[in-house]
């Protein structure tokens, strides 16, 4: 899954990765929760030009999506992830996945290691980015809620999927990461159904992130400076990734393996 994460780049950083035409100054961001706000590109088609063309658009969304059925969010559970595996079946995001498919801009994402039952350990954060840096891009789902008062909010959730080989001793799921190569293809929801973009549901490349062991201030939403990152110290690091097993050795014949703040 995916809990919180961060968004430190510059505008100018996100404007130049995504091919944005502008975008709103916003300050760096160590610790986004649930139901702030997340910056989101959708593909923007615009069909006044007679063309194909596939402009991008940067806008804020509330990070917990809702379905444009639900009458009572109240009595609506927070749905800030959607499995990748079931997203385009399910009656929550059905619609959102052939239509409405986002990138979400980060810098990375945290992520608790919680111990087995009856263990009386407690939960070890990690911050997990990119081993070279810069901005990463989740694979997410929009959809834009109206309120019976006819008030109009855009909510969001991000795509998730099984971990890649540094996720995997840390948790079971992982948010989907898109790849820049594949930003217009994953945003092209006139052209490309659901079943065209499966192939980029796919945990990250194994080395692409890098998991950090961090401090429990993470754990507080109230902590949000850069503090939250720092590595933790005189505490493990994280752990290692299990190396995948040695093919046997062929036998030898002779002796017979809103505002971003």
């Amino acid at each position: 899954m995916c809990g919180r994460f961060s968004l430190t780049a510059t505008p100018e950083e996100v404007q130049e990765l995504f091919g944005l035409e502008e975008i709103e100054n916003f300050p760096p961001r160590y610790h986004i929760a649930p139901t702030q706000p997340i910056l989101i590109i959708a593909g923007d088609r615009r069909r006044e030009e007679g063309d194909n063309r596939t402009d991008r658009r940067a806008l804020l969304a509330r990070w917990g999506f809702l379905p444009g059925w639900v009458k009572d969010p109240a009595d609506f559970p927070l749905l800030i992830n959607a499995r990748s595996e079931t997203a385009a079946e399910k009656a929550s995001f059905r619609a959102a996945m052939r239509h409405r498919r986002v990138l979400i801009a980060a810098s990375g994402f945290y992520e608790w290691h919680r111990p087995g039952k009856g263990s009386k350990d407690k939960s070890t954060p990690y911050w997990i980015k990119p081993r070279q840096g810069g901005i990463v891009a989740f694979g997410g789902l929009m959809e834009t809620y109206m309120s019976a008062d006819g008030a109009e909010m855009d909510t969001a959730a991000v795509l998730t999927v099984g971990p890649n080989r540094e996720v995997a001793p840390i948790h079971d799921r992982m948010p989907v990461v898109i790849q820049p190569e594949d930003f217009s293809r994953w945003l092209d929801c006139l052209n490309q159904e659901p079943r065209h973009v499966a192939d980029l549901m796919a945990p990250a490349p194994d080395g692409f992130f890098e998991a950090i062991r961090i401090s429990d201030l993470v754990n507080k939403v109230a902590n949000s400076g850069p503090e939250v990152q720092e590595p933790a110290i005189d505490v493990p690091a994280a752990p290692e990734p299990e190396k995948p097993p040695r093919k046997p050795k062929a036998a030898d014949p002779a002796d017979k393996q809103m505002k971003l703040f």
